[in-house]
């Protein structure tokens, strides 16, 4: 099994999470091989939550019910989605990145975008890891604890083990990138997939669809 849990704050970035979480949550072009997925959202508390956009979403769980990933079955994957904001300089989300370092030093995985990486570079996180952010300079003027300009990679999307980074404009590229890394689509599903939602060519939503049979 792979839990999934996708963050949600006030003013959350509604389209970064939007690839990821809906393949990840339908499972519709999963392998047949592929783990089950359990997908749920987090907020500090169980209130609602405002997006960018104005959609409002009730949180399936508080930060303290996040499982104890070291109390995961063997062969159990956690993944923690921290998506974009303009609240994360609020002083409430401390207890979320320190399970994002928890989740880093026990081999889960964590995959952040845009703001998200801000955090994670002001907590620290991003001083010893392959990463990316909103493009050179971003995490320089964002977070004052960033000390990681050496593992800096100009890209829309960066993964270094169990860490996953990308920009804002990154949210294909950073849901291809935790696709992958969660290996629960075949090789050439993924490549269709990716193809079709960035061009949006027919041939390849029909080579898509050719994948699944």
């Amino acid at each position: 099994m792979i839990t999934v849990y996708a963050y949600v704050l006030d003013t959350m970035a509604d389209w970064e999470l939007g690839f990821a979480a809906s393949e990840l949550n339908s499972g519709r072009f999963f392998k047949k091989d592929a783990q089950a997925v359990s997908f749920k959202t987090v907020g500090t508390t169980r209130e609602p939550i405002k997006t960018m956009g104005g959609l409002t979403i009730i949180p399936d769980l508080f930060i303290e019910e996040i499982v104890d990933i070291g109390g995961l079955n063997a062969g159990d994957a956690a993944v923690l989605l921290l998506p974009g904001a303009n609240s994360w300089n609020e002083p409430k989300h401390a207890a979320i990145l320190e399970i994002a370092r928890k989740f880093l030093q026990h081999g889960a995985i964590v995959c952040a975008i845009c703001g998200a990486t801000a955090a994670l570079a002001n907590a620290g996180l991003l001083n010893d890891r392959r990463h990316t952010s909103n493009g050179p300079g971003f995490l320089e003027m964002a977070a004052p604890g960033y000390a990681g300009q050496r593992f800096y990679v100009d890209e829309p999307a960066v993964t270094d083990g169990n860490l996953v980074t990308a920009g804002a404009t990154g949210a294909l590229p950073w849901a291809r990138h935790i696709i992958e890394l969660l290996d629960v689509f075949r090789a050439d599903t993924l490549e269709e997939w990716h193809e079709y939602f960035s061009t949006g060519e027919a041939k390849h939503f029909f080579a898509l669809m050719q994948t699944l049979q």
